[in-house]
């Protein structure tokens, strides 16, 4: 993975997205007592990017782009 440079930068980029989605889904849970859908839709993107992620890394490793350790 070190000679593909866009693929470490879609990894992290995955990443960060999953994490701002992880955190606006707990601001959401702490500012919405009203039992609001925001939380819920947070965490459902962040659980699709996570998928996503997971998929596009096995399907890059089975292609020999990436070699797992």
């Amino acid at each position: 993975m070190a000679d593909q440079p866009f693929i470490k930068f879609f990894v992290i980029l995955m990443l960060i997205a999953i994490v701002v989605s992880l955190v606006s889904a707990f601001f959401s849970l702490i500012r919405d007592k009203s039992g609001g859908t925001g939380t819920v839709k947070a965490l459902t993107i962040r659980v699709g990017l996570s998928v996503v992620l997971f998929i596009i890394l096995m399907v890059l490793a089975a292609l020999g782009i990436i070699k797992p350790h």
